[in-house]
């Protein structure tokens, strides 16, 4: 399968909104409890951000995901350090295309100056927290209870990779 990524615009909110409803609908992997407006999506997903750029993942011409990088904080001295965010459509998931998303964005982010990735995952998200931890991340942080959704009191845990 041939693994592409193409720079997301704003002409792929349609698409980008179809596979995150879907998080939102059917999974913890989010805490949004409803769908998100179009206008809000934007707010989210850095569309026009040099440093923070954003992703459309292609397995063999068809969107398989998208991707991003952003801002941890907005302080100067966070500069260095960014959030890796990944959503597959799940017909694609389990077939290596999130390891190689993870290290596009490692390289994305090396080419940028960034030198500290975080993977911010639900603590039930067994697969991403597989994922990161396959692609070199440790877990760092690990809060307890922040969040419910479906009534179920979800924890929430961060991976790091030093990149440097």
């Amino acid at each position: 399968m041939k693994i592409q990524f193409e720079k997301a615009t704003l002409n792929d909110l349609v698409p980008i909104k179809e596979i995150y409803d879907y998080y939102i609908a059917e999974t913890t992997a989010t805490f949004h409890t409803h769908p998100v407006s179009f206008e809000e999506l934007r707010e989210i997903i850095p569309f026009h951000n040099k440093k923070y750029p954003s992703f459309l993942v292609k397995a063999d011409g068809k969107t398989a995901g998208y991707c991003y990088l952003s801002q941890f904080k907005k302080r100067q001295a966070y500069d260095r350090t960014a959030e890796a965010t990944i959503y597959l459509k799940p017909e694609f998931c389990g077939q290596g295309i999130g390891f190689k998303t993870v290290t596009f964005l490692e390289e994305a982010a090396l080419n940028r100056g960034i030198k500290v990735l975080l993977g911010t995952i639900t603590g039930t998200n067994e697969n991403s927290i597989r994922l990161f931890a396959k692609c070199g991340f440790e877990k760092c942080a690990h809060f307890k209870q922040v969040g419910i959704k479906f009534d179920e009191l979800l924890d929430v845990v961060i991976y790091e990779k030093i990149l440097e």
